[in-house]
């Protein structure tokens, strides 16, 4: 494990909400997304300017309150199941990815889960 040491520093009110309102979001303790935070700042910088991620998007949609605590409901399970916490935006963003693959694979412009991408052929099992 990497040495640490505390970093303190004081920052307005309206910055702290906010900060703190965005690393309940991530399921992270306060140090390991200050870290991240840190993290990303500076591979920001070392590539002039731009996020590692590339430029993001936000969506913002609303969904009815039994909706909302479903999800609330599947994300506390899974995170007992695994002992890792699943936040919103790792389920939301996993569906819509998975979602897409499957569009894309039906419309031909992506390659299909299983598919052999190497151009042989693979066994049929018999039904």
């Amino acid at each position: 494990m990497a040495q640490t040491i505390n970093l303190c520093a004081q920052i307005p009110i309206d910055l702290h909400s906010r900060v703190y309102a965005d690393k309940e979001s991530t399921g992270l303790t306060t140090s390991e997304y200050i870290t991240r935070l840190l993290i990303e700042y500076y591979k920001m910088k070392e590539n002039g300017g731009s996020s590692t991620m590339g430029k993001t998007r936000t969506m913002a949609f609303q969904i009815s309150e039994e909706l909302f605590q479903r999800i609330k409901s599947h994300l506390e399970r899974e995170t007992a199941r695994t002992g890792k916490k699943l936040t919103q935006r790792e389920f939301i963003l996993s569906l819509i990815e998975q979602a897409l693959s499957e569009a894309e694979c039906q419309a031909g412009v992506g390659p299909c889960e299983g598919e052999d991408t190497t151009g042989g052929s693979q066994p049929q099992a018999d039904s």
